[in-house]
Formats: structure tokens, sequence, C-alpha cells
């Protein structure tokens, strides 16, 4: 039964349910928006790219270029996916499950990444591990370079996707809290057996919606990739940059074409966060059932 009483109901009613002629209206601006700031351009994405029809937008993505191009964004996100589940396992773990003097540091240093730019961070790499600094040079001379080379553009997409497993586990992990495990601990299981068997299930829906996001987010960079890179055709262009160099060049078609690739990516991955937010939330649901 309500708290609210039976004199004060009317009122709340009538400012929380607007008239369907305002409900309409909102619900129409929004459609426009979107229509507006999504679906229009990515309409015109897919219009350019098949201008002079799909043999030469095929074409054009069957260049050497094209394919590096490709294969090294998949690359990279392959890598940096990875990399940053492990570290956002741990980082989540050491937040949720222990007490100890600087958390809140640690949790504020997770979420560098959402306010430095992209551009400085790439800036930073270049500092540290260029080749006119102590680390970098020494790495050149023997033979392992690391800007405007694969290991510079992977530590650079590390760096703008780390935040994202971190932040999704953190919340789940929180509210699980801490007494499966320590009644598996109790019991006498080893700490690899109680993260496979009591917390690896409880968190994989919210550890694959984080590696999505990272996903997503890793084959899209093109701040600090670009500076880091040093857009080498064929060999350090990701995707982004050689979508920007084609369309630079004036070879919209093949610019667009690579486009149309990325955007079909993202609507893939759109579609599998779709997936997971509903099994996330089946997942939830039954935690919270009686």
């Amino acid at each position: 039964m309500s708290d609210t009483p039976s004199s004060l109901r009317p009122r709340f009613r009538a400012t929380t349910e607007e008239p369907p002629l305002v409900r309409w209206f909102l619900t129409g601006i929004a459609v426009a928006g979107l229509g507006l700031l999504v679906i229009a351009p990515l309409v015109a994405v897919f219009a350019q790219a098949l201008a002079d029809g799909a043999s030469a937008a095929a074409a054009s993505l069957g260049n050497a270029d094209a394919r590096s191009a490709i294969w090294l964004t998949i690359l990279v996100a392959g890598i940096a996916m990875p990399l940053n589940a492990a570290f956002g396992i741990a980082a989540a773990w050491a937040i949720t499950k222990f007490d100890f003097r600087g958390k809140a540091f640690l949790i504020t240093l997770i979420d560098l990444p959402f306010s430095v730019s992209p551009v400085v961070a790439g800036l930073c790499l270049v500092l540290l591990f260029g080749a006119n600094s102590l680390i970098g040079g020494w790495l050149v001379a023997q033979g392992y370079p690391i800007i405007f080379a694969l290991p510079g553009i992977v530590l650079a997409t590390m760096f703008v996707t780390f935040p994202f497993v971190a932040r999704e586990l953190i919340p789940v992990m929180i509210e699980q809290g801490r007494a499966g495990e320590e009644a598996a601990l109790t019991l006498g299981a080893g700490g690899w057996r109680v993260f496979f068997t009591v917390t690896l299930p409880n968190i994989r829906w919210a550890l694959l919606y984080g590696v999505l996001l990272c996903n997503a987010r890793a084959m899209g960079e093109f701040g600090a990739v670009a500076v880091v890179s040093g857009k080498i055709r064929g060999q350090t262009a990701t995707m982004p940059i050689t979508i920007e160099m084609l369309y630079n060049e004036y070879l919209s078609v093949a610019a667009f074409s690579m486009a149309a690739v990325l955007a079909l990516l993202a609507l893939v991955t759109l579609l599998l966060k779709t997936v997971l937010e509903w099994r996330y939330a089946d997942q939830r649901a039954a935690n919270h059932r009686p």
C-alpha cells in the first residue's frame, strides 16, 4: 500500500503523468534527433560507399592497404581486449574485496582515461617511449621500437579502453559482497578455485558487457593511435586513420567503403550489447528473487 496520503495522490499523479499530447511531442523530438544524428549519417555512409556500385566498393576493400588496415584494427582489438579484461578484473577485485588506504585514489586512476584527451595520452606515450627518450631509445637500438609500431598502438588503445571492464565489474562485485568467496575459503577452496567457481560465474555477463564496450572503443579509436602510429600506410594505419587519409585524398568511395565496414562492426557490437543487457538484467532479477 502506498504511504502517500490520499489527499496528495491526485497532485502527484498530475505532476508525474504527462498528457498524451506532451508525451507524443517529446517522443517525436527524441525520434527526430535520433534520425538526424544517427540514422541519417549511417544511411549516408552506406549510400556513398555504394555510389559507384558494389563492385567498386569491394575493389577498394580488396586493396592491400585496406586489408592491412582491417587486419591491424582486428589485431589491436584482439590484443587489447584480453589484457584489459585481466587488468579490469584485478582492479575490481582489489577495490571490492579488500580494504586498504588509497582505494579512492585507485578508483580515480581507473577513471583517468575518461578525463584525459586521447591525443594527450598519445603524446605522453611518445615522451615515454619515443626514440629520443631513454627507454624508447634503448628499445629502438635493440630492434624493438614502441612508437610508430604495433606495441605503441596497442598501448594507446589499452589506455583509452582500460576503464570499461573495471567500471562494469565494480558495481556488480560490490552488490554481491564477499560472503560467497569467504564461505568457499572457509570450506577449503583455494584462491583460483574460488575465482573460477564462485566469482567468475557471478560476474560473467558484466565482464562480457565490459569487454564488448572495450572492443567497440578499440576498433574506433583515432586520437591516441594517430599520434603514436605515424600513419604509415599499410603498416601502422588502422581503419579510422585509413579512412581519414583516403578522404583527404578525395578517394570518397574507398573512404566510405571502409567506413561502412567499421559501421557494420559497430552495429554488430550494438546487437551483442543489447543481448548482453537482456541477459544481465535477467541475472540481476534472478539474484534479487526471494
